[in-house]
């Protein structure tokens, strides 16, 4: 138990710090920083002083000097982060190495795999299909994809007998939206479903979307859909759905819906040749190829993008739905992405990865239902598994990214349990 509360402890502790842009132009704008002269073109909302928005410099230092403090303890090889109140970022900054083995400086621009980060803006995508009522979220998701009809139900019982016994009922969208589907991911923990994923070659890039959901069709759910919530595929599955519902690939619609209104020019499946050198690597080079577009289109994990781009994005979050006079989503859409659909199924002990007593899950998100340290309720977020980390404070009109990449556990740990109290700390009204 002390252990699963430390994990959690460390997801919610995403609150980041970050300096000024050096140039802004109107709502969407070129930013030209001295460090980041001669690069291609991004997009960035308006700045301001943190003292404009509420934010205390003094203690928005104090974060840079503790990312500062990791990098020469090479807790991380670099970093971005950034916070953003009032629709303005108030601290924008990057610290140490891009990439170790090459003495690369991180800066603001730098490209980062996102992996889980990719479920937020996926399910944003299934919701404008919902709202343009091509699909709903109650309806099975057999409908739209019929290989995942005959779906059954592994059952281990006490005494090591397995079986597969048909559900009590289909998946339906909002269970892939809020992971109550019973699709799990097969590196949490270990089980016969799990065994049995890693068995047929889940996860692998060498899979379509569409070879993917019929593997998946003929592989057993972890149990029941609608009674708990773990940790799964389901986002990847909703990457397909969209395919099926629009007729585009992922990436195309992706691009078309949502990257290119909120001008989130660096964010896509793959980094175009010309801006290679702005990718952040890991010492060791762990992480997925990301130099060509892969077979495998993730909605799940397979985004890469910039703190900038992200930005762009949790500000329409923000904003209700809305960028720059550009409406992705409505305000009552957004809100019902943004709160706890668990209740109950999310207190379970046995509720594998994160939600526990002060989090739920949203559509897409997770959620805080009550305080803990310096987070407020209403409070959402994700992570993604390199590191990179988001959260958003409806209450004080503000959000916080930090981006780094390291797939060592205790680092993240280390990284998320630290960052929240530098930044809530900055908050002087």
């Amino acid at each position: 138990m002390k252990h699963r509360f430390a994990i959690y402890r460390s997801l919610i502790s995403v609150l980041s710090a970050c300096l000024f842009l050096s140039l802004t132009f109107a709502l969407t704008c070129f930013s030209s920083e001295a460090e980041n002269k001669g690069t291609a073109k991004t997009y960035t909302l308006p700045q301001a002083k943190p003292e404009e928005v509420g934010l205390s410099s003094e203690k928005l230092a104090a974060l840079g000097k503790f990312i500062e403090t990791s990098v020469e303890e090479k807790k991380i090889p670099g970093a971005v982060v950034l916070v953003a109140r009032d629709g303005k970022i108030a601290y924008f900054e990057s610290f140490g190495m891009r990439d170790e083995l090459t003495d690369a400086p991180m800066k603001t621009d730098s490209i980062f795999r996102i992996y889980s980060m990719t479920k937020p803006i996926v399910s944003v995508g299934v919701l404008m299909l919902m709202e343009e009522g091509k699909i709903s979220l109650d309806n099975p998701i057999s409908k739209y994809i019929p290989e995942l009809k005959e779906l059954k139900v592994g059952v281990e019982g006490p005494d090591g007998k397995f079986e597969m016994v048909p559900p009590k009922r289909e998946i339906t969208i909002l269970d892939l939206l809020k992971h109550t589907s019973g699709m799990t991911y097969s590196f949490f923990f270990a089980s016969k479903v799990k065994a049995m994923y890693k068995e047929a070659g889940i996860p692998s890039q060498n899979y379509t979307t569409e070879e993917f959901v019929q593997k998946m069709g003929k592989l057993p759910l972890a149990y029941e859909p609608g009674t708990r919530w773990e940790y799964g595929r389901s986002t990847d599955v909703l990457g397909r759905l969209i395919e099926v519902v629009s007729g585009k690939p992922l990436d195309q619609f992706l691009e078309e819906r949502i990257f290119k209104p909120l001008k989130m020019v660096d964010t896509g499946f793959y980094v175009r040749p010309e801006k290679l050198d702005r990718l952040a690597q890991p010492g060791d080079k762990r992480l997925l190829n990301v130099s060509t577009l892969p077979k495998f289109l993730s909605g799940g994990g397979g985004l890469v993008s910039t703190a900038g781009d992200y930005a762009r994005f949790l500000q329409m979050l923000l904003n209700g739905g809305e960028l720059d006079g550009v409406r992705i989503l409505s305000r009552k859409t957004v809100a019902l992405m943004t709160k706890d659909h668990l209740g109950p199924i999310g207190n379970r002990s046995d509720a594998q990865y994160f939600p526990g007593p002060f989090a739920g899950f949203g559509l897409g998100v997770a959620v805080f239902n009550k305080p803990i340290g310096p987070i407020e309720p209403g409070t959402f977020f994700w992570p993604g598994f390199a590191g990179t980390i988001f959260a958003v404070n409806p209450n004080k009109n503000m959000f916080r990214i930090l981006m780094f990449q390291n797939l060592d556990q205790q680092t993240k740990l280390y990284m998320w349990r630290n960052f929240p109290g530098y930044v809530e700390g900055a908050v002087i009204k």
